[in-house]
């Protein structure tokens, strides 16, 4: 098996036209249009899809329904997917889980992904996701136009949600005061939509790729590139949201808190991370601060960590220590632009967030 495979797929898809699809009944193809066009917004169910009608293309005989090796005549769907798919859609720039689709809850259950599955997929995907299944089982020469109309879904998907962030519009006159302003507003407009979490983390990034260039501190540190924001602690793969490393040993880290106060639960996975990862700071970060009931626990874990493992614990107000890095900061000009970029191109944020930020921009004349 070639991971390339599903990249040589991804690259044919400008070659494709609606032609190639006329053997695909057209509710098929409306089931697979429409899964696309929520790949940003649901992705396990998406990357699942991707894996399964890939797998059905390379292995025409499994029934991929039996998406579990535990279930009678079943593969390891969630293996493959971790192996030869989320990694390809990552580097192309499609949506992608963390690990895999199988992270999602509705998508684990221990049955064929039938018409009686159990699961609670979302209720607007999860007939068109079950009939799909069906058809292909039945059509399995159909397997690789189908995964192609889904991939062609979803780059129109991620072409419609793509936003030009302007430039500045006063980069002589940038101040901290204004900056604050506008994050602030970012952070926490009620967008009624998800991932807008990612937001606050886009922005402590973009101070860190400025930090490690200027503060002594961290010469000679490496930041790791951001993860996904659907990434489960149950996976532990990272220490935090944000991993400065020296060398290959995790330096600090910086876990981040948009809606959630800091809990006793919060902090038994920080101090898990750090017995795992061992840093030598580890800061806890939220808008709401910590939740008053919890202080006294939160305070002797704090003190147990540092005891037993020698890390510095820092709890803090994110919205304070954000302005305090900024102090820090030679050129705030870099920090917007890297902030701007960041939210230019990331494919978890929808596209309320990045206009947000294009309307901020002018509202506080950045």
């Amino acid at each position: 098996m070639k991971k390339s495979d599903l990249s040589q797929i991804i690259d044919n898809l400008s070659a494709i036209s609606e032609k190639d699809f006329k053997n695909i009944p057209n509710n098929i193809k409306d089931h697979l249009k429409l899964i696309g066009s929520f790949s940003q917004k649901r992705k396990g169910v998406y990357t699942v899809l991707v894996t399964l009608l890939y797998y059905k293309y390379l292995n025409p005989k499994q029934d991929i329904r039996y998406h579990q090796a535990k279930l009678d005549g079943g593969f390891s769907a969630r293996s493959f997917d971790t192996a030869n798919v989320t990694p390809i859609l990552t580097e192309e720039g499609f949506p992608a889980m963390a690990e895999s689709g199988w992270l999602t809850r509705s998508m684990e259950y221990a049955e064929p992904y039938d018409l009686n599955y159990s699961g609670e997929i979302h209720k607007t995907l999860k007939l068109p996701f079950l009939q799909c299944l069906e058809y292909v089982e039945k059509n399995p020469k159909n397997a690789l136009p189908m995964l192609e109309i889904l991939l062609l879904s979803v780059k129109d998907t991620i072409s419609a949600n793509k936003v030009e962030i302007i430039p500045l519009q006063n980069p002589d006159g940038l101040t901290i005061t204004s900056i604050m302003s506008a994050l602030e507003e970012h952070f926490l407009f009620n967008y009624g939509t998800h991932n807008g979490a990612k937001l606050p983390v886009l922005a402590f990034y973009s101070i860190y790729l400025s930090l490690i260039t200027e503060v002594k501190r961290y010469e000679n540190c490496t930041l790791k590139p951001l993860s996904s924001l659907t990434a489960s602690d149950r996976t532990n793969k990272s220490a935090g949201d944000i991993e400065i490393f020296n060398g290959d040993k995790i330096f600090e880290a910086i876990e981040i808190k948009l809606d959630k106060q800091i809990d006793k639960q919060i902090m038994q996975v920080v101090k898990n991370k750090v017995i795992k990862w061992n840093p030598q700071r580890y800061y806890v970060l939220s808008v709401k601060g910590i939740k008053e009931e919890d202080n006294e626990e939160i305070t002797s874990i704090v003190k147990d960590i540092e005891l037993q493992h020698g890390c510095q614990i820092i709890i803090n107000g994110l919205i304070p220590t954000i302005k305090y890095y900024l102090r820090l900061i030679t050129n705030l000009n870099d920090f917007i632009n890297k902030y701007s970029e960041l939210v230019g191109n990331d494919t978890e944020l929808q596209v309320e967030h990045k206009k947000k930020w294009n309307e901020l921009i002018t509202k506080y004349s950045l």
